[in-house]
């Protein structure tokens, strides 16, 4: 089980990882860098290796029969293997870029404020706001954790839906192979 977790997750971790790191290296500055439909549906793409995980242990492992209980908790055990890896990945792609994404992001929030029109004192208090999440962005105490919770969720998600789902044998049965 445990190789099968492993396996799945640092899979889902390096397909949501990569996409991600690339779009945000080669983001203009100044620019929100990506959107978060985009990033959710890459994290969603990635994290759906968890229902072909559980499938797998389902059926290549425990003789085509899983319970709810172990079925969840290999996809969570997929789900946080993906969440270490996207973690990494993001710290790499924070270093490389010299953090320059906090910088973006900052910047444009304040700049989408002024283009909705908002009043200059809440532009100021936004102002303010941003520099406060700058300087706890930069203790890692405070973003390791904030970048796994990130994607760990989704993963949480789809882990209770594939148990759902595969729990019942009768769904997607195993191929037997041909004679």
């Amino acid at each position: 089980m445990s190789r099968i977790i492993l396996i799945f997750g640092i899979a889902a971790g390096l397909i949501v990882a990569v996409p991600m790191s690339l779009m945000l290296a080669n983001a203009e500055p100044g620019s929100a860098a990506t959107s978060h439909f985009t990033g959710y549906l890459i994290m969603l793409l990635a994290l759906s290796l968890i229902f072909f995980g559980v499938k797998r242990l389902r059926d290549r492992e425990l003789g085509g029969a899983i319970r709810f209980v172990p079925a969840l908790l290999a996809g969570l055990g997929i789900s946080a293997v993906a969440g270490v890896i996207y973690v990494i990945a993001w710290e790499i792609t924070m270093a490389v870029t010299d953090f320059a994404f906090i910088d973006s992001y900052s910047t444009t929030a304040v700049e989408a404020a002024r283009a909705k029109g908002v009043s200059a004192a809440d532009v100021e208090a936004l102002i303010v706001k941003m520099d406060e999440f700058r300087r706890q962005y930069a203790n890692p105490f405070f973003r390791l954790p904030m970048t796994f919770i990130e994607i760990f969720p989704v993963g949480v998600l789809i882990s209770l839906i594939s148990a759902a789902l595969l729990r019942n044998s009768r769904f997607l049965p195993a191929r037997k192979p041909a004679s």
